[in-house]
């Protein structure tokens, strides 16, 4: 055999080889709606993608697409992953739903992770956290805080996540300050910063000095600082860089321990269609550090509350409520149910204004 011919025989083997252990590697894909640097939902996402790439190494491979609309343009791009071949996609915003179930029929072999949504497939899971609990020890800490007892609140889409979260935080907040009132914004948006700020601004001028969020940039927290006297906490991630003032503490998405273990079960072939709702107990839900800003009074009064429903203790929806119509929910020591709260309509009594349709 001739030296030129031993080469190319030893560069083809080489390719050969290459493109196995290409296809040998799980591809892992997550569909973002917003881009990775918001510092809030998107930001903690892919900080679990991060998470997967370093767990893994050289075993896995990570593709992303960021800033994607929910509706046609999600199917599109979820299509164009699936395409890639990817094996597990993970779609991480509930407008995605629909779509991530289109796609899903079109690949019965490609195991989907949908974040937050509630239908399901062979090959379709969804998981979402019990931010909810977070919004308990957000809501105590504001009512504990507020000095004109007007605290704002920045919601996005109004579904039972977010109608969950506004319910529990003035549920606490209620229960610490009886004098508290919530100024209820829709921004109809996950992710507009100047749509945010406005909507922060309103809020300050009708006399909220404190600013809760379920939307996902930092844009109310600039607004607060600038302010100067306004609380705020960080959403779905820490937003530190507002600490110790206005952001005083934060909910923290954690993801990248779910992201690894679903990962982990498509490589051993064990992975199945499942339906997570993780909380503070299973470590999903994190409470950012309190500040210094914060009473140590408040501050031990706001651990323990955390603490509480770590164990397991305490749950944020626990009787006598009543609904917003002064109609019996809850009866004394009674507890929500889950398909009650994954199902959530309605405000809980002391909240004003109306649900938008």
């Amino acid at each position: 055999m001739t030296l030129t011919r031993l080469l190319a025989s030893a560069a083809l083997a080489l390719g050969l080889a290459t493109a196995a252990a290409a296809q040998d590697k799980t591809r892992v894909g997550f569909i973002y709606v917003g881009p990775v640097g918001d510092g809030g939902w998107t930001y903690e996402h892919d900080k679990g993608r991060l998470a997967v790439e370093e767990h893994f190494g050289d075993a896995v491979e990570t593709v992303y697409q960021e800033s994607v609309p929910e509706g046609a343009d999600a199917e599109r791009a979820i299509t164009q992953m699936a395409l890639q071949g990817a094996d597990l996609i993970f779609t991480t915003s509930f407008g995605f739903m629909e779509a991530t179930l289109a796609v899903a029929k079109k690949f019965p072999n490609v195991k989907f992770e949908h974040a937050t949504g509630y239908k399901t497939l062979p090959n379709v899971s969804t998981y979402s956290a019990r931010f909810y609990e977070g919004r308990a020890v957000q809501g105590h800490i504001a009512g504990r805080m507020t000095k004109s007892n007007i605290i704002g609140y920045i919601a996005s889409y109004p579904i039972p996540e977010v109608i969950r979260g506004i319910n529990s935080a003035y549920i606490h907040a209620k229960k610490a300050n009886p004098d508290v009132e919530f100024k209820i914004i829709w921004a109809y948006t996950w992710f507009d910063p100047a749509k945010e700020a406005d909507a922060a601004q309103a809020l300050i001028e009708q006399g909220a000095d404190v600013i809760l969020q379920h939307t996902d940039s930092t844009a109310p927290q600039a607004a607060a600082e600038k302010a100067g006297n306004v609380v705020t906490f960080g959403q779905a991630s820490d937003m530190a860089e507002y600490a110790p003032f206005p952001r005083v503490s934060s909910i923290i998405d954690n993801w990248a321990p779910y992201y690894i273990a679903r990962t982990q079960a498509v490589i051993d072939g064990t992975w199945e269609s499942q339906q997570v709702w993780h909380g503070i107990r299973e470590g999903m839900v994190k409470i950012g550090e309190i500040s210094d800003a914060v009473p140590a009074e408040v501050k031990a009064e706001a651990l323990a509350l955390k603490e509480a429903m770590a164990k397991g203790e305490y749950h944020p929806f626990t009787g006598p409520l009543n609904r917003q119509d002064g109609s019996a929910w809850l009866a004394e020591g009674e507890v929500a149910d889950d398909g009650t709260l994954l199902g959530m309509d309605f405000y809980v009594e002391g909240l004003t204004g109306q649900i938008p349709n």
